[in-house]
């Protein structure tokens, strides 16, 4: 390449700088980094990098066999920003920076705004234009506008993009045969949303993406900027959600990346007591300094809008809320008024989240946060942090240690199930069965489950059936959905050759109908935040190790939930019912198509007039060993357009089309009979035979007799099944049922015990 001279901009917008070191530049990857663009007629890049402390810097790479000093760059507002123009420079261009630090060190850095680098091992930055992708997600993205995201299904599928499933010797896929390989199994298991571990750049596989290089770069271990956009595009075209890990709380200390940028903390925060995370060997990001807040709210804007990222799953977040996180004492100082808290941190949350969902309320901002800090959900306004959902992280621990216990001792753990609902409504949460739980000697998920082969699987389905039902949206990490035995690594793809064997296919289809049966229902995700869309029945079975309670959707539709967390038989299972009237069960993990026994079904299950657990009916079911149920229960509503329509039909079917109308009137007149008191019905019964009469003429010779016998045999039957959901129907005066009611009062406090019998 000739030797270049550096072409000025006649009149370069300062508008963009300014912007950036107020903290609101939400675009600065539009001014920084490496840029095509033509000048006086030449095609070339412009370089722009921010390194306040360097006294020179100059653009390197094999354009200029990485000589330093011969492409010098220029203050662009004597202060801090630098600036060059390289004709002839094209995509796919490797550079870095080489900085002169204030000590006279030469330090060559990665661009931190690149859009493009080498892959691992190599490191330096590529000239990468973003422009020209056609995108055929139209309809998704127009869609995703009119979504209701708090109060709509989201079944998550957390996976690793290197792992999940290679070609060959363990040769990862790239970004858009990933989406060709993924799409059909995720639409085939129904699940909502795909969640990647991070795949900005990042140089070392065992940090999974979680030590991040490149904040504007999808690793190019997949492939180049444009697969990752056909990997979204086709997974939206699909009607699939992606969202991606984002990690925003420290970056590493690798040479070439942001650590020490010019020579000394530059992103990171200065103070050796906040500066550092030294037992993750990273640093801390400076929230507190404009030009850092620029960036980093910048790259979260960017995968939303450059790559159409449906949300962000934040990282660490409560290694960024707390000074003394994972610090001894006198390793961290308090903040300004004496406390633990980051108070710049917090600010920088607040901030990123209003820029975000204030240009795009219909994205997904998820805090993994672990502790108990208040209002994570909150906006801003009313002193929350303005995130739109939070890991429940405390559900997670509690109920993987439950399940971990020996059914024999899970009695005295019982209060593991139902203490998260104290706070289960504190936060729009979404409960996760994620990576973390699946590695570093913590076991894969079937193999936290006690007992023999056999019974990993049963409590394992009874858990997920559990979680299903559970109020929080659902996350699940790749492989647990067929019951690998071995942790996940990211050095190989997932044992699919355990679909080979029943107990995991079956667990497969099992999750599978699970995901269905979620999507099909919004009792299990319409009202997940509010007690409005949860009711207990029996919270408090510890004894029996059983738990039972509501999910109701909007509408007032209600599903029956309950789960036998031991592996015993409960016969004569009996528990409050809300409604009166048939509960059919709906879904029951010990199906033998789903790996288990299949020898216990509850047929349709009427309702008694016992009072139980609040409710003025119950019902008695059997519960199969270690188990979960769903109960569809009925409605008032449904019972009524049910009479109505098996009445017309039996009209239709006696009369003849001359003589519809008079039978019609006189089947009606028995419907309002059967409301009114038994001493009307019996006087009715007593008045004149040529009543009865009349009547035979318009109907049948069969119901004649009926009607004037009132203890016929067959025919005697219809009437009878007629006055029995005309009875139950009678709770609409609410008067009737009260009465009855009250009686058993007394025996109200001894019913349960008959039942955990």
């Amino acid at each position: 390449m000739k030797p270049t001279e550096e072409k000025i901009h006649a009149d370069p917008s300062d508008l963009p700088i300014y912007l950036f070191k107020q903290g609101n530049n939400c675009e600065a990857y539009r001014y920084f980094g490496a840029h095509i663009e033509t000048r006086a007629g030449e095609s070339g890049v412009v370089f722009r990098v921010w390194a306040p402390h360097a006294t020179a810097i100059s653009v390197v790479g094999d354009f200029n066999s990485w000589k330093p000093g011969s492409h010098p760059m220029r203050k662009v507002d004597n202060d801090s920003v630098w600036e060059l123009f390289i004709p002839g420079m094209k995509e796919y261009d490797v550079y870095k920076y080489c900085v002169t630090t204030r000590a006279g060190d030469l330090v060559y850095k990665a661009d931190p705004y690149a859009f493009h680098a080498e892959t691992r091992p190599s490191n330096g930055s590529k000239v990468y234009d973003l422009s020209g992708f056609a995108w055929h997600d139209e309809a998704w993205q127009e869609a995703q506008k009119k979504t209701d995201v708090i109060n709509g299904p989201m079944n998550i599928y957390e996976m690793h993009a290197g792992s999940w499933k290679t070609k060959g010797e363990n040769v990862p896929y790239n970004y858009s045969e990933l989406a060709d390989q993924l799409i059909p199994y995720i639409k085939e298991m129904g699940y909502t949303h795909v969640e990647l571990l991070p795949v900005m750049e990042y140089p070392f596989d065992g940090s999974w993406g979680y030590q991040v290089t490149g904040y504007f770069a999808p690793t190019s271990r997949y492939g180049t900027p444009k697969d990752f956009m056909a990997f979204v595009d086709k997974l939206h075209e699909a009607g699939i959600g992606v969202i991606m890990d984002w990690v925003p709380a420290h970056f590493p200390k690798d040479q070439f990346g942001l650590y020490n940028f010019d020579g000394e903390p530059c992103y990171e925060d200065p103070n050796p007591k906040r500066g550092e995370h030294k037992e993750w060997g990273t640093m801390v990001f400076d929230f507190g300094r404009s030009e850092v807040q620029s960036f980093l709210i910048s790259s979260a804007l960017y995968w939303l809008e450059q790559y159409h990222i449906d949300g962000l799953r934040v990282d660490a977040v409560a290694s960024m809320l707390y000074l003394d996180y994972n610090r001894k004492q006198g390793e961290w100082e308090p903040n300004k008024d004496g406390g633990k808290e980051n108070l710049e941190a917090v600010a920088f949350l607040r901030k990123l989240n209003n820029t975000i969902l204030g240009r795009h309320p219909h994205k997904y901002m998820i805090a993994e946060e672990s502790t108990a800090w208040p209002m994570v959900t909150k906006p801003a306004s009313d002193g929350g942090l303005g995130f739109n959902f939070k890991w429940n992280m405390g559900w997670m621990n509690d109920m993987l240690s439950y399940m971990k216990t020996d059914p024999l001792f899970r009695a005295g753990n019982h209060n593991k199930v139902t203490f998260g609902f104290f706070y289960a409504f504190s936060e729009n949460f979404v409960l996760p069965i994620s990576h973390d739980e699946v590695v570093h000697g913590k076991g894969s998920l079937i193999n936290k489950m006690p007992g023999d082969y056999e019974a990993k699987f049963a409590n394992l389905r009874t858990f997920f059936g559990y979680m299903m039902a559970h109020p929080g949206k659902k996350l699940l990490f790749m492989g647990q959905e067929f019951g690998q035995f071995t942790e996940w690594s990211e050095e190989k793809q997932l044992d699919w050759m355990l679909l080979g064997y029943d107990k995991h296919t079956e667990l497969q289809t099992y999750v599978k109908t699970l995901n269905a049966f979620y999507k099909a229902h919004p009792a299990f995700w319409q009202i997940d935040y509010s007690w409005e869309g949860f009711q207990w029945i029996v919270p408090d079975d510890f004894q029996q190790s059983v738990v039972a309670f509501l999910r109701k959707d909007a509408a007032g539709k209600q599903i029956l939930v309950v789960c036998n967390f031991n592996p015993v038989l409960r016969e004569g299972y009996t528990l409050g019912a809300p409604v009166s009237g048939t509960y059919k069960e709906v879904l029951n993990s010990d199906d033998e198509a789903f790996g288990g026994s299949g020898t216990v079904h509850n047929k349709s299950v009427r309702t008694h007039k016992k009072p139980l657990h609040g409710f003025e009916q119950s019902i008695t079911i059997t519960l199969p060993p270690m188990s979960t149920l769903y109960f569809e229960v009925p409605t008032k509503r449904t019972r009524k357009a049910a009479d109505k329509a098996e009445t017309a039909e039996k009209t239709t079917a006696k009369k003849t089309a001359a003589k519809a109308e008079k039978p019609a009137k006189a089947e009606k007149a028995p419907k309002k009979t059967t409301r009114t008191t038994k001493a009307k019905a019996a006087a009715a019964a007593e008045e004149a035979p040529g009543k009865a009469e009349k009547a035979e003429k318009a109907a049948k010779p069969k119901k004649a007799p009926a009607k004037a016998k009132a203890e016929a045999e067959a025919p005697a039957e219809k009437p009878k099944r007629t006055r029995k959901p005309k009875a139950e129907a009678a709770p609409a005066a609410e008067a009737a049922p009260e009465k009855p009611a009250r009686k058993p009062r007394a025996k109200k406090a001894a019913e349960p015990k008959a039942s955990e019998k």
